[in-house]
């Protein structure tokens, strides 16, 4: 039998927007360290090859930083002999001067067994019974198919035939799909597999296939909106003819999540959960009074985590544009100064129809509270 181990869109150097400076370079020093996993996984599989399908980097020319870990990630495996295969994706695309030019000091401190798609007709032997063709990306965007590019399966040959490219299988109608995919290569190229990369969610298609396409899922989420994620393939071959056998191994170890909270009850079931690799978008929706809101403020810095405190969440996004104060309490006044008795009843005058004058009530409340 043969086994391969498949990944994709690891996007190593890609630091999210969407989080706090720290949370984000943390989220992106996850990307490299999962190589490990993939790498560790290889052994524990035994696996023939490790096909990567593209977007190993998040760009053509990564900062040093990352291109120095993974190569640090594969030199020191100094019994290793089973081959990795890196692609060039759309997002890392084989260019002049990119981390794959033979050039670049990327390139050239690799091991003999890490082969880079660097040519239209790739073409690596594992063994005397299987074959991995593959083609690159040379840019950012393309309307060529690499899949049916790729040659078609001789009469007597009987080996495993492996394709693996980069692209969408994407078909809608007036659509332009960046370097599409045909759903009927595997037939027509004569494959056993198709190995793609660029959708982060894992999608065999179709299920059950003799000659499946399959996307592995990125190895760490990148955003919200993924899902299925955070696995490799981990495929085994029986015989041409028979669908290989695919099993989906988490690698991941982060999560994200999105969570809707329209009660405080719920928020605070939310913050006695254990999130520490949760990536968390929290939605308030919610109307509440005054000492409610220093509730929910206290219940969100509690996920968020503070100078001295790491918080709840690993890293967390607060969206509170629907969180309301309606209901305006009285201050304590006992023993202030005149002139802040004066601003409070200003303030709770126009607080009925004032967003601002219930912002600043709610700020000259805390102040009054940390005095005392």
């Amino acid at each position: 039998m043969l086994t391969i181990l498949h990944t994709a869109d690891l996007h190593l150097g890609h630091v999210s927007g969407q989080l706090e400076p720290e949370a984000a370079r943390k989220l992106a020093r996850a990307r490299l360290t999962v190589v490990e996993t993939i790498l560790g996984l290889a052994d524990q599989y035994d696996v023939r090859a490790v096909l990567c399908a593209g977007d190993l980097f998040d760009t053509p020319s990564p900062d040093p930083d990352w291109w120095r870990g993974l190569l640090a990630s594969f030199t020191k495996r100094t019994a290793w002999s089973r081959p990795v295969l890196l692609l060039p994706g759309n997002h890392d695309p084989l260019i002049r001067d990119s981390v794959y030019d033979r050039a670049h000091p990327f390139r050239r401190g690799l091991p003999p067994w890490v082969h880079v798609v660097d040519r239209d007709n790739f073409e690596l032997a594992l063994g005397a019974d299987a074959v991995v063709y593959s083609s690159p990306c040379r840019s950012t965007a393309g309307a060529d198919d690499l899949a049916l590019a790729l040659p078609r399966r001789a009469d007597g040959d009987e080996r495993i035939r492996i394709g693996l490219v980069h692209g969408s299988t994407f078909d809608l109608p007036d659509y332009q799909t960046n370097f599409p995919i045909s759903r009927e290569a595997p037939e027509r190229c004569g494959l056993d597999y198709l190995a793609v990369g660029d959708t982060h969610g894992f999608r065999e298609i179709p299920e059950g296939a003799v000659a499946p396409i399959v996307y592995p899922s990125a190895p760490e989420p990148i955003n919200f909106k993924e899902s299925d994620t955070g696995q490799v393939a981990i495929v085994t071959f029986r015989r041409r003819g028979l669908p290989p056998r695919i099993r989906k191994e988490r690698v991941a170890r982060w999560t994200w999540r999105d969570e809707n909270v329209d009660t405080l009850a719920g928020l605070r079931k939310l913050a006695s959960e254990d999130l520490t690799t949760t990536v968390l978008r929290v939605h308030v929706d919610m109307t509440v009074s005054m000492s409610e809101k220093e509730e929910v403020d206290a219940l969100l810095e509690s996920l968020r985590g503070t100078l001295a405190a790491h918080g709840r969440a690993g890293a967390l996004v607060a969206d509170c544009k629907n969180l309301r104060e309606v209901s305006v309490e009285a201050l304590d006044l006992d023993g202030a100064p005149e002139t802040i008795r004066e601003v409070a009843q200003a303030l709770q005058a126009r607080a009925v129809s004032c967003d601002k004058a219930r912002r600043a009530l709610v700020i000259l409340h805390r102040l009054l509270k940390q005095v005392r």
